[in-house]
């Protein structure tokens, strides 16, 4: 099961988000070699299915991204369908409750060391207060997020998804236990996106983040590996 990184370019996942898997794959190639994973989301596992991610893996460490929600048995079957591809990380809903995600990690148990991180999403890095609120949400999201990466953690998932908003709350709440991967990150002058919550790479790290999801800011790049690597060294 992968650790901590310990490299700042080791902290870097790349988002690689296009539902051409030969494009993934060389996008890949090209950038794989100076960041510690690539994230296969739902774009490319939608178009082009588990043969579309299984040559990314094959190629080094991926985080496959796809945000599993339902009720624990079907859950549990698709942890256990997706472990057998071999990403070194893998998405759930937090919000499906602490039976899903107890099932979830008990399905990735049964591969053993070689297993995934199973991460618990908290609340999307695109929805703000408002959004919540429509949702019959209250609070805000530091309060959403705190309520979810409680549940998560004490249900059995390994580490959290947050936005770099909450990264510091989670620290002080739970401590060093969780671990954090962190999309909704810009670089200083990076256009914000569809994003609500975000941070540059620097304050994101200070504040606790152990992985950083990086996407257009490095991929829409005239050079993408000398962006990667500039992000890194502005660690």
């Amino acid at each position: 099961m992968i650790t901590r990184p310990t490299r700042a370019a080791d902290r870097l996942i790349l988002a690689i988000d296009t539902p051409d898997p030969a494009a993934a794959l060389a996008l890949a190639a090209r950038v794989g070699p100076h960041v510690g994973l690539v994230k296969a989301g739902l774009e490319l596992f939608c178009a082009a299915g588990p043969d579309g991610v299984a040559p990314l893996i094959a190629a080094g460490p991926v985080f496959l991204d796809l945000k599993l929600h339902d009720i624990p048995n079907t859950v549990a079957g698709a942890v256990r369908s997706a472990c057998a591809l071999g990403p070194s990380m893998l998405t759930i809903h937090a919000g499906g409750g602490a039976p899903m995600i107890a099932a979830a990690r008990r399905a990735a148990d049964a591969f053993g060391p070689s297993r995934p991180i199973i991460l618990a999403v908290t609340v999307l890095t695109s929805i703000d207060a408002a959004t919540l609120a429509e949702t019959g949400v209250a609070g805000g999201p530091v309060q959403q997020v705190l309520r979810l990466a409680r549940l998560a953690m004490e249900s059995g998932a390994d580490g959290l998804v947050c936005s770099p908003h909450e990264v510091a709350a989670i620290r002080a709440t739970l401590g060093d236990a969780p671990l954090l991967v962190v999309p909704g990150v810009r670089p200083t002058g990076s256009a914000i996106g569809d994003q609500a919550r975000v941070a540059t790479p620097a304050e994101t790290v200070a504040a606790g983040a152990d992985w950083l999801v990086i996407g257009r800011p490095i991929t829409q790049a005239d050079d993408p590996v000398t962006a990667a690597q500039d992000i890194a060294k502005n660690l």
